[in-house]
């Protein structure tokens, strides 16, 4: 199953479920939430793998434990990776619309995003899985609402003269974000999240397990979660660029 993390999609893995996002946290890759590209994909066979793994091959599960479909995303991954463009929840998406949301998650946050990974051989083996997204949902659930329509274009106000603002004002602007740009990342989806200040600084592809393991934190994960918590919101979603305390 997914890991959980600021950063991760599922929870922990068979051996830890623990419920809540962190579970096993993942860092996600500073990477457009975009489709995936060919240096971060995997075949349908993998995929396969991965989700027989995680729930029997079962694309439609859905068993109350706050994670879906055949993938088990939880609910904050399916949402970070644009899941959401097809289906509110990964149980109601179709199975190619499951792997194309995962695609994108592997190229945010690498294979340690799923408990299972190592079961499917899973990495980012540059195959394009070319799943057709727009295939009806395999679960039964209804057709998607269809994307509303564009705006219609606000008329252009009159350009009002143009007066320079004194040296000084211009100045405190200037500095006002540079100061907000030293406290907080940038999410793949645009969001700003707090920074921190913590000894360990979060690179692409951790997660608060792998961190916690790598630093011998004492209390796994659980601690790591709860010495960050001001910054970490998700245990699945961390972002690289954070910067994690180890101890108190």
């Amino acid at each position: 199953m997914l890991f959980s993390s600021k950063g991760k999609h599922r929870r922990p893995s068979k051996a830890v479920r623990v419920a809540t996002l962190a579970g096993v946290a993942g860092a996600a890759v500073a990477v457009p939430l975009m489709g995936a590209t060919g240096a971060s994909a995997a075949s349908v066979a993998t995929w396969d793998a991965v989700a027989q793994c995680e729930s029997g091959g079962n694309w439609s599960i859905n068993t109350g434990n706050g994670y879906y479909g055949g993938l088990q995303f939880s609910q904050s991954s399916w949402a970070a990776a644009a899941g959401t463009q097809y289906a509110p929840r990964a149980d109601l998406a179709t199975k190619a619309q499951q792997i194309a949301t995962a695609e994108k998650l592997l190229a945010m946050q690498g294979p340690g995003a799923w408990g299972c990974a190592g079961a499917g051989n899973l990495t980012n083996d540059g195959v394009d899985p070319g799943v057709d997204t727009g295939s009806s949902s395999n679960s039964g659930a209804t057709k998607q609402q269809s994307a509303p329509a564009a705006p219609k274009q606000q008329a252009q106000p009159k350009k009002a003269e143009r007066t320079e603002a004194p040296a000084a004002d211009r100045s405190d602007r200037s500095a006002a974000p540079q100061a907000e740009s030293k406290k907080t990342v940038t999410t793949p989806t645009g969001q700003k999240v707090g920074k921190g200040d913590g000894e360990y600084k979060v690179a692409s592809g951790d997660s608060l397990s792998k961190i916690a393991a790598d630093h011998k934190v004492k209390g796994g994960w659980q601690r790591l979660f709860e010495l960050n918590k001001d910054i970490v919101k998700d245990a699945d979603l961390i972002y690289p660029g954070q910067q994690l305390h180890l101890t108190k």
